[in-house]
């Protein structure tokens, strides 16, 4: 079976609640590794956080869609979730913060779209 052929059975079968559990486990990973790295590797750093950032823009962008079919509150604590992503992110970039706080929020995530009745594995 070829890779291509692989991914799009994968994609078939996977829910997106699927989809953002996984991606928020490649995203906390790189987190994780930007976090381990030294810190003159800036690229790597900046890579991951980026990521992340992008990560929860979408999900605020999506959250405040007029369509979004979660509950009113919930929609709202991803947005506001999403706007401290964002200061704390730049506060990490000038070296005011660590990562330590974004890899948290991120497997809490991870633990609320992880499959119910177990406790979802660790990004790490």
């Amino acid at each position: 079976m070829s890779v291509q052929a692989y991914q799009q059975a994968a994609a078939r079968a996977e829910s997106p609640r699927d989809i953002e559990y996984r991606l928020f486990g490649q995203v906390t990973r790189a987190l994780i590794g930007a976090a381990d790295a030294d810190p003159a590797d800036m690229a790597a750093r900046m890579d991951a956080l980026d990521w992340n950032r992008r990560l929860w823009s979408v999900l605020a962008t999506d959250c405040a869609s007029t369509g979004n079919q979660l509950p009113v509150q919930l929609r709202a604590n991803i947005i506001s979730l999403s706007l401290w992503v964002n200061r704390h992110t730049s506060a990490i970039m000038r070296n005011e913060a660590d990562f330590a706080p974004l890899i948290d929020v991120n497997k809490m995530m991870m633990q609320g779209l992880g499959p119910r009745g177990e406790a979802a594995p660790a990004a790490a």
